[in-house]
């Protein structure tokens, strides 16, 4: 299911899982990291086209992207992180639960 959140973006409903889903920037293959910071290991590279489902954000290191700069991490999976400034969620803030 997708809907269109206040910012005009396209965002979709993990079925079943209460997560939200959010595209990645066009024209990017993102690395996602073990950890919130480009200090982690990759663990994977996600294909051009590619969406994520967002399970919680934290702060970790700075980065710009295409999206802007800031240094909010997505966890993507278990030990699994995006940086946001490649993801487009509409905002420049949270937009998922803190990682606790």
């Amino acid at each position: 299911m997708s809907e269109e959140n206040e910012s005009g973006q396209f965002q979709t409903l993990d079925s079943g899982s209460g997560f939200q889903t959010f595209p990645v920037a066009p024209g990017y293959r993102v690395n996602v990291r073990s950890g919130p910071g480009t200090g982690y290991s990759i663990v994977k590279v996600l294909p051009y086209g590619a969406s994520v489902t967002i399970r919680c954000q934290t702060d970790g290191d700075w980065v710009t992207g295409p999206y802007g700069t800031t240094r909010i991490w997505d966890c993507v999976g278990n030990g699994q992180f995006v940086s946001d400034a490649y993801v487009r969620t509409g905002s420049d803030g949270y937009v998922a639960s803190p990682c606790g």
